[in-house]
């Protein structure tokens, strides 16, 4: 009997596909029914409801602290008076630190991954990683609430599954008359209409408030240590009733628990389970109202033993007695679809702390002062005035108004002026704002504007001083991101891109990509070896000073005779190839500095398809003009209502007789040397004065980092 290795590598093409279909089969077999199981998972649940209790109070706290960064005042306020004011000292603070983070994970140059292999980079790959990342909205719709959500909560969460929408649309086409179903010759086409149906097919990336996450045994390391402890991850879900009507009809929950949860659907009370949800449709001022007719329902990743092996698997709990669905791990990869990091590590404990938490007494004291100092403000504002009412028995009369008469004796009324005390005040206010700026990191070159004092003004060296920390500094915070979150959630990309994607819809999707993506198709087992995948945006701004840095020791190296370097050999292809990416971008880049080897030339029935359902496609340099032009006019034959074998066409014309001129300028100069060599006797020229390059200039190109700036050595001292 064959082992599974033979059973996985050795089969036929037939075998593997019936193997694929039995597994996603497996996968998708609803074990509701069985008892044992059944039993196990409501075990499970008394752990999951205690583990949601005991971090009741550090989600409570986090309530608190979306207050904060809401600037919502709340009960822990010390001063109650007239003004009602909440400076916005965390909230600035948390905004700058998002606002610089965002810019460093996803710089200018548009380039995001990076791709490593043993055969070089996989540039169809990586471009389809990318549409993925503007299909995501990563940039503004997952990265901004990421971040927000790390530092007031300590988690960075992110659960990621695969979306499929389908729209129908309506396309005005080309045909021509038939009779009995054949296509009439030369006769006239006319205009008709077609409909169509559209599959958009994408990751879907969704942000999970720390609230509603539940590892379990709470020190773990990571997910997967969790798992392999026989714990366990959860997640808290809210449907509605349409919502689980859906999962229904979809197969996702069993229908006989689905509908008995439904019946039972009630509100639960208000403080029980925290929602931050709910805390941020209230910021917007959006009253929520979803508890109403929302069922509270735990999504749950563990280990249960099925047919005599431990698989993972994903439990719906709607309540202790409704276990709505037990399903083995609905993904290929086998892998929890959750990437969870903390902001801050800390020791023994799978999540970490909230950045809100040192600081939060600092803004409450802020807040206690600005409204002292506006309500001492209120009677600073007006002045006090003195009168004697025995020399003044007129005082009714003495009305501040416009133009207004007094009749008194000016000695025996006084004006006094009340206290400034708000200035006390914002000077208070100023020193906890420095204090929170110092601890959540925020220096004065992440804020878009600052308040200079009068009669002081940075210099050059404090900028390039400030500019260098920021840079580090904020590299440093975004390394846990681009490890712990981003380059898994780009692994998760392929994993779903394999499993779920159609090459068919790719190309269509795609265009010219998705032929380059069908060309390099990678078999799942090869994911994790062939292909490392990590992202490299953080990496773009450390980068800025190492790219001048590389530059200089090229020009140093290109110097060299081959002689003092043997046996090496000088290759500078990756280090152009890197440099013409970072400089142009990842879309622009491949374009600048073309790779030979990847204008393989297609099929030409291949092309037809193409063509024909309107591709504008190159023409490669290694096509064989000829045979493309014949396959190409065949295909004219059938109509060419786009217009793209026509065009295509032109283009081999047009490359055909480039390479016939290329020809012709090369046996010309290949008969001007002979003919130079013959007038010579056969000797060579004889090398003479060669004229050097410019002299370099003291500026250098815009946006270069100043060597002042550089951290390569010390600054250059002024001279005297």
């Amino acid at each position: 009997m064959a082992d599974d290795d033979d059973i996985r590598y050795g089969a036929t093409d037939d075998e593997d596909d019936e193997l694929e279909a039995d597994q996603t089969e497996d996968r998708s077999e609803e074990l509701v029914r069985d008892h044992d199981i059944k039993s196990e998972c409501i075990k499970a649940y008394s752990d999951i409801e205690k583990g949601y209790s005991d971090q009741w109070e550090r989600s409570n706290d986090q309530m608190d602290y979306w207050d904060v960064y809401n600037c919502t005042i709340g009960p822990k306020q010390f001063y109650s008076g007239n003004s009602k004011i909440f400076v916005p000292i965390v909230k600035d603070a948390i905004d700058a630190r998002k606002t610089r983070f965002v810019n460093q994970i996803f710089p200018t140059s548009g380039k995001h991954i990076e791709i490593t292999g043993s055969e070089g980079k996989p540039q169809a790959l990586m471009s389809l990683l990318e549409f993925y990342i503007r299909k995501c909205k990563l940039r503004t719709k997952i990265m901004p609430p990421l971040l927000k959500n790390g530092d007031v909560e300590g988690q960075y969460t992110l659960l990621v599954g695969w979306t499929r929408n389908e729209r129908h649309v309506a396309m005005r086409v080309k045909r021509k008359p038939t009779i009995d179903g054949m296509e009439i010759p030369h006769a006239e086409g006319f205009d008709d209409i077609k409909e169509e149906t559209i599959i958009h097919e994408y990751p879907k990336v969704e942000v999970i408030p720390d609230a509603d996450l539940l590892v379990l045994p709470s020190s773990a390391e990571s997910i997967e240590e969790a798992i392999e402890e026989g714990g366990s991850v959860t997640i808290q879900r809210r449907w509605s009733k349409a919502k689980i009507r859906s999962l229904i009809r979809e197969g996702e929950i069993d229908q006989e628990e689905g509908e008995a949860l439904i019946k039972a659907m009630s509100e639960r009370e208000k403080d029980q389970i925290p929602d931050k949800k709910s805390k941020s449709v209230d910021a917007a001022g959006i009253k929520y109202s979803g508890k109403k007719s929302t069922a509270h329902v735990y999504e749950t990743w563990m280990k249960l033993k099925i047919d005599g092996d431990r698989r993972i698997v994903r439990i719906y709990y709607g309540g202790p007695d409704h276990v709505l669905s037990v399903k083995r791990n609905p993904y290929w990869c086998d892998k929890v679809p959750i990437l969870s990091a903390p902001v801050d590590k800390v020791e023994g404990s799978f999540k970490g702390v909230s950045k809100i938490k040192p600081v939060e007494t600092f803004q409450y004291a802020a807040n206690d002062a600005v409204n002292e100092g506006m309500d001492a403000a209120a009677y600073a504002l007006l002045p006090i005035i003195m009168t004697d009412p025995l020399k003044n028995p007129k005082i009714g009369s003495m009305v501040l108004n416009v133009a207004a008469v007094w009749e008194t004796n000016p000695k025996d009324t006084q004006f006094a002026q009340f206290p400034p005390l708000w200035k006390d005040a914002f000077q208070i206010v100023a020193s906890a704002k420095d204090q929170v700026f110092q601890t959540l990191g925020v220096n004065p070159a992440m804020m878009p504007q600052q308040v200079m004092a009068p009669g002081k003004k940075p210099n050059q060296a404090q900028i390039a001083n400030e500019q260098m920390v920021d840079i580090l500094t904020t590299a440093d915070s975004v390394t846990v991101l681009e490890g712990e979150i981003l380059s898994p959630l780009m692994q998760w990309f392929l994993w779903l891109d394999h499993q779920f994607r159609d090459e068919t819809m790719t190309v269509r999707a795609f265009g010219r990509l998705g032929v380059q993506a069908e060309m390099e198709r990678i078999e799942p087992v090869q994911m994790d070896r062939r292909f490392e995948v990590r992202w490299y945006g953080v990496e773009a701004a450390r980068n800025q000073q190492q790219m001048q840095a590389q530059m200089a020791g090229l020009n140093v190296i290109m110097r060299l005779p081959p002689q003092s370097y043997a046996p090496y050999k000088l290759n500078l292809a990756p280090v152009l190839e890197q440099f013409v990416e970072n400089l142009f971008g990842p879309r622009l880049g491949p374009r600048v500095f073309e790779d030979q080897s990847k204008q393989l030339t297609l099929e030409p029935m291949f092309e037809n398809q193409l063509l024909a359902a309107g591709f504008d496609l190159p023409v490669a340099p290694m096509d064989n003009d000829q045979q493309h032009m014949q396959a190409h006019a065949q295909a004219m034959q059938a109509g060419d209502w786009h217009g793209t074998i026509r065009a295509h066409m032109q283009k081999h014309q047009q490359q055909m007789q480039l390479k016939q001129q290329a020809m012709i300028a090369g046996q010309v100069q290949a008969l001007m040397g002979a003919a130079q060599q013959a007038q010579r006797g056969g000797g060579g020229p004889r090398p003479g004065a060669q004229t050097g390059g410019p002299r370099p200039m003291g500026q250098g190109p815009a946006g270069m980092i100043h060597r002042d700036r550089m951290a390569i050595g010390p600054p250059r001292s002024k001279a005297r």
